[in-house]
């Protein structure tokens, strides 16, 4: 049996882009990244995430608007692999009437029924109810403070889950 898959999302989770701006969160670090030409973005990463990350049992995968990018910017400053990415593609940042976040739809769609976990820091009610209803197999929607990021509870609570019997 395979092991759950985790998505990440950047910034909320890895990134505390909502954390004071004068005030980098203890044992970070920070880089700035030129995504677009002419304006560098200031990012905040934990270099103890990725071991962290590593040690729970899961297949990560980026599912941020980062894509590819977080590869390149984000996986070496934390020490992670390349990793797999779900691609957004015409539906990044696509509103739905329904009120499910743009995200959603594709992360179920890559799970292809297999477990998952998804830390980010915009998941609602409405993503949880599209998930049973679009989704067999066992699914946690881990909200991460993003003026905090990843925190010793969080890892817990993904462990826990990646624990749990399967179905």
């Amino acid at each position: 049996m395979s092991r759950p898959l985790l998505f990440l999302d950047v910034d909320g989770p890895l990134n505390p882009w909502a954390a004071p701006p004068e005030r980098r969160p203890e044992g970070y670090t920070t880089i700035r990244v030129a995504l677009h030409p002419g304006r560098a973005l200031r990012v905040w990463l934990n270099p103890s995430h990725g071991p962290a990350l590593l040690s729970l049992d899961y297949d990560l995968c980026w599912a941020t608007t980062w894509m590819d990018a977080a590869n390149r910017w984000i996986a070496p400053v934390i020490g992670l692999p390349e990793l797999p990415y779900v691609d957004f593609g015409a539906g990044l940042f696509a509103l739905r009437a329904d009120g499910v976040h743009w995200k959603t739809e594709a992360i179920v769609a890559y799970a292809g029924g297999r477990p998952f976990a998804w830390v980010d820091d915009e998941q609602s009610q409405a993503d949880e109810e599209y998930v049973r209803a679009h989704h067999p197999g066992r699914a946690l929607l881990h909200h991460v403070n993003p003026r905090l990021g990843l925190r010793e509870d969080d890892f817990a609570a993904l462990a826990e889950f990646a624990a749990a019997p399967r179905a």
